[in-house]
């Protein structure tokens, strides 16, 4: 179902020709365009927020208000700390793509799959050894 599927940062999900080889060269470089658009979309998020606390960041004498810019400032700075993580994410996984190791399962060593990249391009594992990994999470939590 090709047509049902959307863009992923602008770059249409890859459509692989019957009997393709499996992370061919033009698959590995599918991905590293889409990790490369996500990365410069949340490097730019950074600098957005950046420059929003420094705009912002006026010092209020209603206790109330200074306590609410407090807060956005936190909220805002714990979500641009996941970016970051995200973005060391994808630095981490394109040089899996520039070291032809991408696409392979880091337990199994199976194919993980184009669907699946594309919904994940940082995945490291196949779906069923990531559904495995998080049973065992869960055990572990419980």
């Amino acid at each position: 179902m090709p047509g049902n599927r959307l863009p992923i940062n602008g770059i249409e999900p890859y459509e692989p020709e019957e009997g393709e080889e499996y992370m061919n060269n033009q698959q590995l470089e599918h991905f590293k365009s889409i990790l490369l658009a996500w990365k410069k979309e949340l490097q730019e998020e950074v600098e957005r927020t950046v420059d929003h606390m420094r705009d912002d960041a006026t010092p209020h004498a209603d206790p109330a208000d200074r306590a609410s810019q407090e807060e956005e400032f936190a909220l805002e700075l714990r979500t641009r700390d996941r970016e970051r993580k995200l973005i060391r994410k994808i630095d981490k996984t394109l040089a899996r793509i520039q070291n032809d190791d991408y696409g392979f399962c880091d337990a199994c060593g199976i194919e993980i799959g184009l669907r699946r990249l594309e919904a994940r391009p940082t995945a490291n594992l196949c779906i069923d050894c990531k559904l495995l990994d998080e049973i065992k999470e869960k055990q572990q939590v419980a």
